[in-house]
C-alpha cells in the first residue's frame, strides 16, 4: 500500500515510510503542489494511492465517489513531522486492515485511536 501526502503533510517524512507503506510520496515531490483536490484524487486514482490528509476534504469526497482511491485521514492538530510519522507508522496495521480487509473508503485516525 502506498501513501500519497497531501501537502498539508510534510514530505520529509515519506523517505521513512518506505519500510511500511513501500511507494509513498507526496504531492510535492509529484508536481502536484498547486493541484486541486479533484486532481489529486484523480492522479492517487491513477496510480494506486491511498491519499493521506489533515483536511476533511478528502473524507468528504470519499463519501460522495466512493473508491478508489481509498483516504487516510489524519484528526489531529498541527504536529511536528516525527509525530505525523510515527502516528502513520504506529497505526500501520489498523490502516492495512480497515483499507485492505475491510474495503473500507476511509479510516479516520485520532488522538483517541492510541
Amino acid at each position: 500500500m502506498k501513501l500519497l501526502l497531501d501537502e498539508n503533510l510534510s514530505r520529509r517524512i515519506v523517505p521513512f515510510l518506505q519500510t511500511a507503506f513501500p511507494g509513498s510520496s507526496q504531492v510535492t515531490l509529484l508536481g502536484l503542489e498547486s493541484a486541486s483536490d479533484a486532481e489529486i484524487w484523480q492522479y492517487a486514482k491513477t496510480n494506486g494511492f491511498v491519499i493521506v490528509s489533515r483536511d476533511s476534504d478528502f473524507q468528504e469526497r470519499s463519501l460522495v465517489a466512493g473508491h478508489p482511491p481509498q483516504v487516510v485521514w489524519l484528526k489531529i492538530p498541527n504536529r511536528s513531522k516525527t509525530v505525523v510519522l510515527n502516528i502513520l507508522l504506529n497505526h500501520h496495521t489498523e490502516i492495512e486492515q480497515a483499507l485492505t480487509e475491510h474495503n473500507r473508503a476511509c479510516v479516520e485516525i485520532s488522538p483517541s485511536n492510541r
